[in-house]
């Protein structure tokens, strides 16, 4: 699989989608407990919101975060209405993830009108964890984290260091923008977690392999805390289209594991492969429930496990 010359633009990705699912702005569309290691190398309980808000300006060509987003700005009020009802059903946790599908510091995303309302509600937690285009870390990140009580954590989609993919992503991002957006978080004292694909489109089963390792690398050799990897799988149009005409695949579950094997192996910091509906994704594999929880007890331990 090669890069294609012309990058796919935002009305072909658009026009290549399937409906949104039905969203009530009163509400998270999903919310969770989960555990982590945490950077201070103990299991630590997530509350992970998922925030329902306007869908993201930037239409990547991988993402399905769109199915679960709205049209329009929402009124101030109703992200700290959906943080309450969230937090009101999950059992106590010491960090936070709100995630909304999108960038936490698009005004058009999240009102700046709700940021202080939103750090009362996240005073009691240790650490508040938000993702973010890397073109908009900016001053409003620091305002955010002088208002909450505990450390804000801001997670990035690097998605590749193979600048020719990364440009077809259309995710209107350069690697240096990327490190700026780092080195601007880490000058005030803000962690970064990166969030790295496996295989996105244009990529074969090894390079997708061998990309998504040296992509760790690269996050680990600007500072960034920790890793997510995150398989990529079809579900939003396009990627059906691109998997039609051979220019995309899912990975297989041995590439997740040999990803996962060799980046916990680089000791460079923390990594976690992103384990969401594995159990589907790789239905027909062989044993399937002891692979999955092997890949689990890497997330857990930050180890890989002895052979045998």
């Amino acid at each position: 699989m090669n890069p294609p010359t012309s990058v796919f633009n935002d009305q072909q990705i658009l026009a290549a989608r399937p409906p949104k699912n039905r969203v009530s702005p009163e509400i998270p569309y999903a919310f969770l407990n989960e555990t982590e290691y945490s950077a201070d190398g103990v299991l630590t309980e997530v509350s992970t919101i998922f925030l329902t808000n306007r869908e993201c300006p930037f239409h990547c060509l991988m993402c399905d975060l769109w199915k679960n987003t709205t049209d329009e700005t929402l009124k101030p009020g109703l992200i700290p209405h959906q943080i309450e009802y969230a937090l009101a059903r999950l059992s106590p946790a010491s960090h936070i993830k709100l995630y909304n599908s999108g960038n936490f510091f698009d005004p058009k995303a999240i009102p700046q009108k709700d940021l202080p309302t939103i750090a009362d509600l996240t005073q009691h937690f240790d650490r508040v964890i938000v993702e973010n285009h890397p073109l908009l870390c900016n001053q409003i990140c620091v305002e955010f984290q002088q208002m909450i009580t505990g450390e804000l954590e801001i997670a990035l989609g690097l998605e590749t260091i193979h600048k020719d993919v990364l440009q077809s992503l259309n995710k209107r991002m350069t690697l240096d923008d990327f490190s700026r957006a780092v080195d601007f978080l880490r000058n005030h004292s803000i962690p970064i977690r990166a969030f790295i694909l496996l295989k996105p489109p244009f990529m074969d089963e090894q390079a997708g392999v061998e990309w998504a390792i040296r992509s760790v690398e690269y996050a680990f050799s600007l500072g960034v805390e920790c890793c997510s990897v995150i398989p990529t799988r079809s579900g939003n149009g396009l990627l059906e289209q691109l998997q039609q005409s051979d220019q995309f695949a899912p990975p297989q579950l041995a590439s997740l594991e040999t990803t996962l094997e060799t980046c916990l192996n680089l000791k460079q910091g923390r990594v976690f492969m992103d384990l969401w509906d594995l159990e589907q994704q790789y239905q027909n594999e062989t044993n399937l429930d002891h692979r999955l929880e092997r890949l689990r007890q890497m997330n857990l331990t930050q180890k890989v496990p002895e052979a045998g």
